[in-house]
C-alpha cells in the first residue's frame, strides 16, 4: 500500500526480543518508529512528541497498558492506539475500547496483519487531524467582517446583502480585485441562517485542476496515487453553510461542468467515488474579470454564470468613492497600530486629501497596506504628506486638485468664485458627488447644500459651461 509519508509510531513493550523484531518489520515497511520498554517512559514521549499510531502492550509492570491509556491525554490530536498483547481477553479487550482504542490484535497474529492494522489505524488518525484543521479554520472564517464605508454605493451594496441573505438564492461579487469581495461574502453568510454554519472558501486560481478538484470535491481511496484514505472535499465541509469560490472564472473548463451539477441538484460525487451525495450548500463566487469577454472567449461557461448570478452584487472601485478613504483608513490603522504596539493615530487634512485624491489601482488592499506601513514607518501621532509615498503625491488627480483655474478672473467676488469652482469640479467628475467632495476638501452634505444654494445643474450634452 502506497504512503504519503510514512507513519510515526510509538512501539511500547516490555519484551525486548518481539519489541525490536517488532520494529523492524514495520521499519522495513516504511514507519518510523521508535520503540519504548516502560509505561511510564513511553507516556513521556507521548507528551512530548507527535506520534500517529501507538502499538500497546496490555501486560507491563508499574504501568500497564489500561493505567497508560488512562493517562494518556485525549486532547490535541491524540494518536490512535492499537493494543497488542499476549494476553488480549474479552474483558481486557472491552476495557481498552472503551478506554479509546483503535483495535487490539494478539501477538501471534504476525507481523504483517499488525502492518495492516497499523496503516488503518494511521488513516483514521490522519483523517480526524485533517478534520480538526478544517474546523479550526471554518471556525476562524466564521466571524463577521466589519464593512466600513459612508458612500451611498456601499451602503446599496449592503442593503441588497440584507435582502437576499435571508434566501438561498447563489450570489456572484464582481469588482477589482481588491475592493472586499471576499469581505462581502463573508459578510453575505453572518447575516444569514447558515451563520451557525461553516464558511469555507477556496481561490480557484491558486491550485491546479487535479488539485483543484480532489480539495473541492474530495476523493476515494485508492482514487489516485498517494490517495490512501477517503478524504471529503470543501463542498462536503460547507454542508449547512456557505461555500466561497473566490477567482471562479479561473477554475478549469472541465471543473465548471461538475460544479454546475452541484449548483443544480447540490449533489456531487467524489473523485474515483461511484456514490452520490447529497449537500445543502449555497454557493457565493466572485470574479475580477469581465464576465461576458470570458463567455465569449469560452472561459467560462455561459449556463454555470446564470447558475452563479442569480443575483449580481458589483463592488465600486475605492476610486469611485473617495468619501470611503478616510473611514477606511483610520480603522485599519487602528488595526496596525494596535499590532505593532505602537504609531501614529491620525491623519493631517493636506494628508487625507491627497489619499482621497489618489486613484487607489489596488482599492481596499492597497490602503490597509499602507496603513500597516504607516504604522511602522510614521513618526509622531500624525501622518503628514511628507510621510506619504510618491506615488500618492505625484499622483495626476492631486496635482489637479492642487493646481488653480487659469480661466478665472482674479476680480470675480467670492461667492461667485465658488460657484464656478463648485461647477467646474462638479463638470470634470461626470458629477459624482463623492469624488467632487474629495476633491473640493467638502462634507458631502455640505456639497449637497451648495449645490442647491448655487441652484447648480449638470450640463446639457454639447452645451458648454462657465
Amino acid at each position: 500500500m502506497q504512503r504519503l509519508t510514512p507513519l510515526r509510531v510509538l512501539l511500547i513493550d516490555d519484551n525486548i526480543e518481539f519489541a525490536k523484531a517488532a520494529a523492524e518489520w514495520l521499519t522495513e515497511a516504511g514507519h518510523e518508529v521508535e520503540v519504548q520498554q516502560s509505561g511510564a517512559t513511553a507516556l513521556g514521549r507521548a507528551q512530548a512528541e507527535s506520534f500517529d499510531v501507538i502499538l500497546l502492550d496490555m501486560v507491563m509492570p508499574q504501568m500497564d497498558g489500561l493505567d497508560f491509556m488512562r493517562q494518556l491525554p485525549t486532547e490535541g490530536g491524540r494518536p490512535e492506539v492499537v493494543v497488542v498483547s499476549g494476553a488480549v481477553t474479552v474483558r481486557s479487550a472491552v476495557d481498552a475500547m472503551k478506554l479509546g482504542a483503535y483495535d487490539c490484535i494478539p501477538k501471534n497474529a504476525g507481523f504483517e496483519a499488525m502492518d495492516l492494522v497499523v496503516q488503518k489505524a494511521g488513516e483514521a488518525h490522519r483523517l480526524c487531524r485533517d478534520l480538526r484543521l478544517l474546523s479550526r479554520r471554518i471556525e476562524h472564517q466564521n466571524s463577521a467582517p466589519e464593512i466600513v464605508t459612508r458612500s451611498r454605493e456601499m451602503k446599496k451594496v449592503l442593503d441588497v446583502l440584507q435582502r437576499v441573505a435571508e434566501s438561498n438564492v447563489s450570489v456572484l461579487i464582481t469588482g477589482e480585485s481588491g475592493t472586499g469581495k471576499d469581505l462581502v461574502a463573508r459578510s453575505l453568510h453572518a447575516l444569514s441562517r447558515r451563520a451557525p454554519g461553516p464558511f469555507v472558501d477556496i481561490n480557484c486560481a491558486a491550485l491546479s485542476e487535479s488539485l483543484l478538484e480532489a480539495e473541492l470535491f474530495g476523493h476515494e481511496k485508492g482514487a489516485f496515487t498517494g490517495a490512501i484514505a477517503t478524504r471529503p472535499g470543501l463542498v462536503e465541509a460547507a454542508d449547512g453553510g456557505t461555500l466561497f469560490l473566490d477567482e471562479v472564472v479561473e477554475m478549469p473548463t472541465p471543473l465548471q461542468a461538475k460544479l454546475l451539477r452541484t449548483t443544480e441538484d447540490r449533489t456531487l460525487y467524489r473523485v474515483g467515488g461511484r456514490q452520490r451525495i447529497r449537500v445543502d450548500v449555497r454557493i457565493v463566487a466572485a470574479t475580477n474579470r469581465d464576465l461576458q469577454r470570458e463567455i465569449a472567449a469560452g472561459r467560462l461557461r455561459e449556463d454555470l454564470y446564470y447558475r452563479l448570478a442569480g443575483v449580481e452584487i458589483p463592488i465600486p472601485p475605492l476610486r469611485d468613492r473617495p468619501e470611503d478613504v478616510e473611514p477606511i483608513a483610520l480603522h485599519y490603522l487602528r488595526i496596525a497600530v494596535r499590532q505593532a504596539g505602537r504609531g501614529p493615530t491620525a491623519i493631517s487634512p493636506e494628508a487625507l486629501l491627497a489619499l482621497q485624491s489618489y486613484r487607489w489601482p489596488g482599492n481596499v488592499r492597497e490602503l490597509r497596506n499602507l496603513m500597516d506601513r504607516m504604522a511602522l514607518l510614521a513618526g509622531g501621532e500624525v501622518i503628514g504628506v511628507e510621510n506619504l509615498p510618491r506615488e500618492i503625491l505625484d499622483s495626476q488627480a492631486h496635482l489637479a486638485r492642487l493646481r488653480p483655474p487659469a480661466a478665472i478672473p482674479t476680480e470675480m467676488p467670492l461667492r461667485e468664485l465658488e460657484r464656478h469652482q463648485i461647477q467646474r469640479v462638479l463638470n470634470e467628475e461626470g458629477w459624482h458627488h463623492g469624488r467632487a467632495a474629495a476633491r473640493l476638501g467638502l462634507p458631502l452634505r455640505t456639497l449637497y447644500r451648495k449645490i442647491k444654494t448655487y441652484q447648480l445643474s449638470r450640463p446639457i450634452a454639447g452645451s458648454r459651461t462657465a
